[in-house]
């Protein structure tokens, strides 16, 4: 999967938005203003941080080489995706919706009413 095949794919998502809030250098994927997906733009390999249960990242990162703690994030919670290392597309996806669904299921009451609205 290359990045703008993975950028449509999250933007298909219901409600969300994708900011620059670091700099030009880190695309940032939000649901209702809370990330759960960070695209480094500074490098040529095609990475990519999602958020998931420790449980989870332990595994992922047994599994796959190019699953590791990601960078600047609490790598208990995050793990950066080395596209470049073979990690399956259906693995990528999976995370993903795991990482948007986990941050959903953290948003207040109001936040997730608004979004089934949408």
């Amino acid at each position: 999967m290359h990045i703008d095949e993975y950028r449509d794919f999250v933007m298909s998502k219901k409600g969300v938005t994708e900011e620059l809030p670091f700099g030009p250098d880190t695309l940032v994927f939000k649901v209702m203003g809370k990330v759960f997906a960070l695209v480094p733009l500074d490098t040529e390999d095609f990475r990519i941080s999602l958020k998931n249960t420790p449980e989870k990242n332990q595994d992922l990162r047994a599994s796959y080489p190019g699953i590791q703690g990601a960078f600047h994030m609490n790598k208990l919670h995050w793990s950066m995706f080395l596209m470049n290392m073979g990690i399956p597309s259906s693995v990528l996806q999976e995370c993903t919706n795991d990482s948007y669904n986990l941050v959903v299921k953290g948003l207040t009451k109001k936040l997730q009413a608004e979004l089934e609205n949408l």
